[in-house]
């Protein structure tokens, strides 16, 4: 599927969508005679969120699509969710994490995230032990009617992280922030 708009709106995220092939390819590929192997390695499914300087130690949610055709947001503001669809960490691409910044409760697991600096440490446990280190070059804070999808969601020939929350000001008339933050991170 080729992600065309997101906007992570509070509790409700808003994503368009073009059917097709999802992004991280784990097989072969035929089509019309053509035969495309996988040349990256398979690694498992990400189950663990760490992040040092912030002092995160999350599970992570897999993450869909609503029938709306949204990306699902994590049902506990607690815990990250890693977009499924995507690559998965380690693997050749962007791998998507998101979390709520907050509540009506309190904090969310991103309560932090628009002070991480470049060059903290982003660290991801598989589900067969393995893991894999991120390190944040830099930090976006941008409106949710600007959300940069090529940014977060295009391809990338190495393995690449992204962590994504609201941000900004609340607007209370709508119940949600107004921006998003988005963190950006390459392999350490």
């Amino acid at each position: 599927m080729l992600l065309i708009g997101f906007a992570v709106t509070g509790e409700r995220t808003v994503t368009r969508v073009v059917p097709g092939p999802p992004p991280a390819v784990v097989g072969p590929l035929v089509a019309d005679g053509f035969r495309s192997e996988r040349t990256f390695p398979l690694v498992a499914e990400p189950v663990r969120l760490r992040i040092p300087a912030l002092r995160v130690d999350s599970g992570l949610q897999p993450l869909g699509l609503r029938r709306d055709g949204t990306i699902a947001v994590p049902d506990r503001v607690e815990v990250a969710g890693w977009y499924r669809f995507g690559p998965r960490p380690g693997q050749p691409g962007p791998a998507v994490i998101l979390g709520h910044v907050d509540s009506k409760t309190g904090p969310g697991i991103f309560a932090r995230l628009s002070g991480l600096r470049a060059g903290a440490l982003v660290g991801v446990e598989r589900a067969d032990g393995s893991s894999v280190t991120f390190r944040i070059t830099g930090l976006s804070r941008v409106p949710k009617v600007e959300f940069p999808t090529d940014l977060v969601y295009a391809p990338t020939l190495d393995p690449t992280l992204r962590l994504v929350t609201c941000g900004g000001s609340f607007d209370a008339a709508r119940g949600s922030y107004r921006d998003n933050v988005i963190a950006f991170a390459d392999l350490a």
